[in-house]
């Protein structure tokens, strides 16, 4: 058996598999988000834990799997997310930053005003913006009394999410590349941490983890962290969305996926050499196992789920996400209604921190259909915007777009995704991908089975034809960037 713990944004998933992958049993738990002003975005560090905790012993015991009947663990996390910890006590000693958190967004304008983005787009892969972990650390350093200080002893430790969970699970304090590569300190092309964008940004390098393939060793379970469960290794690491790609079966340059979560990732395998940078887009590490590291193109969309998660928790108009569906297809068309969720700015292509969330074309006949389907939507129009990009930087078009996450549910969306990109929108067997993807590196961290007996385990579950015709695609994708100019640098005007 091998556990697969997902860690995101708004909740923890734990899953059970088998080693042919077949789920046997889950369990799930939302956690609460912290709004502390607007444009910050916290976590509990110490309630992550005791949710993660809690949901994976929750999944085990579901599952029936004896103590010493688990083979392997593998983590998917939320990136980015900079947790700050006391490494003898285990314990928090901030509220974790999340990737949504905007408060550094002055500051990225005052390192980009110094002429540095150039560098760090070379070394990382990445662009200059408040969504990457290193400002966020500065920021924690410079707000947080002694913590500085503490640092500088060995007092205070940083990581991402990943790392978090490694700790309280293993004691240990280690990352992967997959992570490391989202926190503007770490140099694609030297693989590793750069003591020199590590002292442009003001991270101490000492407090950060040391960096383990993604498929190989991160210690073994603590008896007290997983009771019953001790001394099970934790074998595989990996960011949430690089751990989709895994679970897609991308194992070849060109093949990619889209999920489809909190936020929507689009990722294409670029192979074993760190891709040139493109505009709008990101490098990134998306694997490393044993000495071979394998990077990816994404384009990163901050905003789909959460938009629909808005709809249900800030506005009140659905009780349940599932609504949406019904909703959307209660229409015969958008009512001339246009959502664009920059509720945390926009990501690729447009990477604008200072844009907004704004509706547009509302009339007094518009109402929580309209609204609903505006979202949905939404969701659809960035992802064609994501994939146009990837298709730029890479010369050719896209044939189908491998899909999934939460919203491939949602059949709605999904037939209409197909009709804006004009091309099939193929689903997995399991849509759960960054859990599958990181149980399958698991599976192959612990040899299980090999990376090429975890292709042969991608299955087609459904696949959406595009019906659309091209004028009607080309008039409400024109449509929604008139709609997307009007929220650009609202917030900076």
């Amino acid at each position: 058996m091998i556990l697969s713990i997902d860690q995101g944004t708004t909740g923890t998933t734990c899953l059970v598999f088998d080693s042919e992958m077949n789920l046997l049993g889950r369990a799930y738990r939302e956690f609460e988000q912290h709004y502390p002003r607007p444009g910050w975005v916290e976590h509990d560090a110490a309630e992550i834990w005791s949710v993660t905790r809690a949901v994976a012993l929750e999944a085990l015991e579901a599952t029936g799997v004896a103590p010493g009947g688990l083979a392997a663990v593998g983590i998917s996390n939320q990136r980015e997310t900079v947790c700050v910890w006391d490494p003898a006590t285990g314990e928090p000693l901030h509220r974790a930053l999340v990737w949504q958190d905007r408060r550094t967004a002055e500051r990225c304008d005052e390192l980009r005003s110094e002429g540095i983005e150039p560098l760090l787009r070379e070394r990382t892969g990445l662009v200059l913006d408040p969504y990457f972990s290193a400002t966020k650390i500065e920021w924690l350093l410079a707000n947080v009394d002694g913590l500085a200080e503490r640092a500088l002893a060995g007092t205070a430790v940083f990581g991402t999410v990943d790392s978090w969970l490694a700790f309280k699970l293993t004691g240990e304090h280690v990352t992967d590349p997959s992570n490391a590569s989202r926190t503007l300190c770490y140099d694609l092309h030297q693989r590793g941490w750069s003591a020199e964008l590590c002292g442009l940004l003001g991270v101490p390098i000492a407090a950060l983890p040391v960096i383990r393939p993604s498929i190989g060793d991160f210690g073994a379970l603590l008896e007290d962290a997983l009771p019953g469960y001790g001394g099970t290794p934790l074998v595989g690491i990996a960011g949430d969305q690089q751990a989709a790609l895994y679970g897609q079966a991308a194992f070849q340059p060109g093949e990619g996926k889209n999920t489809y979560g909190t936020g929507s990732f689009v990722l294409v395998n670029a192979g074993s050499e760190p891709p040139p940078t493109q505009p709008g887009l990101l490098s990134t590490v998306a694997w490393g196992i044993g000495e071979k590291t394998i990077f990816a193109i994404e384009a990163a969309i901050f905003v789909t789920g959460a938009g629909v998660q808005w709809l249900r928790d800030g506005l009140g108009i659905i009780s349940d996400a599932a609504e949406t569906e019904a909703l959307a297809a209660s229409l015969g068309d958008n009512q001339g209604v246009y959502f664009v969720p920059a509720l945390t700015g926009l990501g690729s292509p447009y990477w604008d921190p200072y844009a907004r969330g704004t509706i547009v074309g509302l009339t007094r006949g518009s109402g929580r259909a309209e609204i609903a389907r505006a979202t949905l939507e939404a969701i659809a129009y960035q992802s064609v915007d994501a994939v146009r990009a990837i298709e730029l930087a890479a010369g050719r078009p896209i044939t189908s777009l491998k899909a999934d996450g939460g919203a491939t549910a949602n059949g709605w969306l999904m037939q209409f995704q197909a009709d804006v990109l004009g091309v099939p929108v193929v689903v997995p067997e399991v849509a759960e991908t960054t859990a599958l993807g990181a149980a399958m590196m698991a599976g192959v961290g612990a040899a299980l089975f090999t990376e090429s007996d975890a292709a042969a385990l991608w299955r087609e579950r459904v696949r959406y034809e595009p019906q659309m015709a091209s004028s009607e695609r080309e008039r409400l994708l024109g449509q929604w960037h008139r709609a997307v100019e009007r929220s650009r640098d609202w917030a900076g005007a």
